[in-house]
């Protein structure tokens, strides 16, 4: 398996250490494993990189800029 360094807010690390029960490593893992699948299935679906860059923003808009993840904000 490879290793790969993480940048992240301070602020965002307090929130980590808030919620250490978590297995954050494993978290952002599943959710590059998440995206990734989504890239293959618009890639198979469209042959031009250009669609599937529009279609992974809106997509991350959908899943990441939402009410529900505003209480995130504050942590």
């Amino acid at each position: 398996m490879t290793n790969i360094t993480l940048s992240i807010d301070d602020e965002v690390y307090k929130g980590m250490k808030k919620f250490s029960e978590i297995k954050w490593s494993e978290f952002v893992r599943k959710m590059i494993e998440h995206r990734i699948r989504e890239l293959e299935m618009i890639e198979k679906n469209s042959n031009e990189g250009f669609l599937t860059m529009l279609a992974s923003e809106k997509s991350l808009k959908k899943d990441w800029d939402n009410e529900l993840d505003e209480r995130w904000n504050n942590v």
